[in-house]
């Protein structure tokens, strides 16, 4: 999927692309369609099945390469109005 480098022996990496609803709709769409295997969690837990981490989708799955992509629909972590709090 992307092409940074070229060699025969690589470490594996993790891409993670945040999307939106109807982006991640589609994506399940065509990963279904092509027959990929998917998985709810980074350690391949939950085969066939989507997370709903923080209140949103997400999924994982290999690329041609071996590395592991993932598609999400909010980001982990601190909600946004979380960011701009000062703590007490």
């Amino acid at each position: 999927m992307l092409d940074y480098a070229d060699a025969t022996d690589f470490r594996r990496q993790h891409y993670a692309f945040l999307v939106s609803e109807s982006e991640f709709d589609a994506a399940l769409s065509r990963i279904k369609t092509a027959g990929i295997a998917f998985y709810a969690d980074f350690n391949r837990a939950g085969r066939g099945q989507i997370n709903h981490l923080y209140g949103g989708r997400g999924l994982y799955f290999d690329d041609p390469d071996g590395h592991l992509l993932e598609i999400i629909t909010r980001p982990y972590g601190p909600t946004p109005e979380r960011w701009t709090e000062t703590p007490s």
